[in-house]
């Protein structure tokens, strides 16, 4: 068994990039295990070599050789999406020495002249990404590609998703004589063929982000008109009653102006907010909020509900803030879909509450709240002060009922 086993970050596959130390122990071991580009600078070295990448062969291999030193090449540096993660836990009877490399996020940054420490790290290399949704959320993002999701995929999904615009840097081969490195914007590559395993790092002028750390935007923040709009408190309370987390799809039916769409947005960065909206001046105002805030994920949707719901992904969250009295087709159509998890409802008006509560019971809601709200603010009356009240108004949360063998 060898005693003596060196997890080494071979970089991109030149070996020009190796450290000193890695070269050292390369030279001197009597057994050289990893990928075949990772091997074949070393092939006249009279070390045995074996083409391994699954871990548990590497330890087989490692436990019936008779060397005394072995070097496990591994690309890019050990820390970062690395095998050699599932491979420390598994050594554990070896004496283990870790040589880290040169990354290929280090080194595409370098050769084009940007930063990485602000950098979001993704890899969509075999493995499942959220990458519209982390793309529109982050200012600089370094992905990995290959496998199921090659370049021309990341770059046709953005553009799908209305992100075609973002500027975009692109490496494949990385180290060796025919590295290649292209720049643009996404939409210039949306029939590019790249190599297999390549890099892309992605700028967005305009992430997805709230500017402050405050839950809620102000009143005066949004476009108007003459569109009604759900004020700031009843907004914060609405998103925090929705439970939203930062990757849902939720809908907003009877948008307005968008001022609740919009918070939806940023609270959902990594998500969609899909806007349905019948009346042609709301909507107008909806585009003009969706521009000013910068929301990309925010889409809108003009027509009337249920029949605007037609071509919709799925969604985990609903707000209702207007029905027009279809607030129980509404949720049949939203829930049919079979992804939704919580409503959040604001009625007005008695008779919107009276459909809330039939809702609740027809559609066997569970964890139900619901809250009367009413909010006053101070008013200038010549020389005085004067609270002036809002009407007030119910938000009735819920949360759909699990079909039998879901987990709670």
């Amino acid at each position: 068994m060898v005693h003596k086993v060196y997890l080494i970050g071979a970089g991109m596959g030149n070996p020009d990039t190796l450290t000193v130390a890695a070269h050292k122990a390369i030279q001197t071991a009597g057994l050289l295990i990893g990928a075949p580009r990772l091997l074949e600078p070393f092939e006249t070295l009279p070390a045995k070599k074996l083409d391994l990448i699954r871990s548990d062969e590497i330890v087989e291999a490692l436990r019936d050789s008779e060397a005394e030193t072995a070097c496990v090449l591994l690309s890019g540096d050990l820390g970062f999406y690395s095998g050699a993660t599932p491979l420390r836990d598994r050594l554990r009877d070896f004496e283990l020495v870790s040589i880290p490399g040169i990354s290929s996020l280090v080194y595409f940054c370098s050769q084009i002249g940007t930063t990485w420490q602000d950098a979001h790290l993704l890899s969509a290399h075999g493995r499942d990404c959220n990458i519209v949704g982390e793309l529109q959320s982050h200012a600089k993002c370094f992905l990995l590609t290959g496998g199921a999701t090659k370049v021309v995929d990341v770059c046709r999904e953005l553009d799908a998703a209305g992100l075609g615009d973002l500027h975009v840097y692109v490496g494949e081969r990385l180290s060796y004589e025919d590295e290649r490195i292209e720049s643009g914007i996404v939409r210039d590559f949306l029939e590019t063929d790249f190599a297999d395993l390549s890099v892309m790092l992605v700028e967005n002028e305009r992430p997805v982000v709230r500017e402050t750390q405050a839950p809620s935007l102000g009143d005066d923040a949004f476009i108007r008109g003459d569109a009604p709009m759900t004020k700031e408190e009843v907004r914060e309370l609405a998103v925090s009653k929705l439970r939203v987390r930062s990757d849902d799809t939720i809908w907003d039916v009877g948008a307005g102006t968008g001022s609740v769409s919009v918070e939806l947005a940023l609270a959902a960065h990594a998500g969609s907010v899909y806007a349905i909206e019948k009346n042609a001046n709301a909507a107008t105002l909806l585009h003009k909020n969706k521009e000013r805030f910068g929301v990309t994920n925010l889409h809108i949707i003009e027509g009337n509900a249920p029949d605007a719901f037609v071509g919709l992904p799925a969604p985990t969250r609903v707000f209702i803030g207007g029905s027009s009295g279809n607030l129980a087709s509404i949720i049949e159509a939203a829930s049919a879909m079979g992804s939704l998890e919580r409503v959040c409802i604001t009625a007005i008006t008695l008779e919107t509450l009276s459909e809330a509560l039939d809702a609740i019971e027809r559609f066997s809601l569970t964890d139900v709240d619901i809250v009367q709200l009413s909010v006053a603010r101070a008013k200038s009356v010549a020389s005085y002060h004067m609270m002036m009240a809002n009407n007030p108004i119910f938000l009735i949360s819920a949360n759909m009922a699990l079909a039998e063998g879901d987990d709670a």
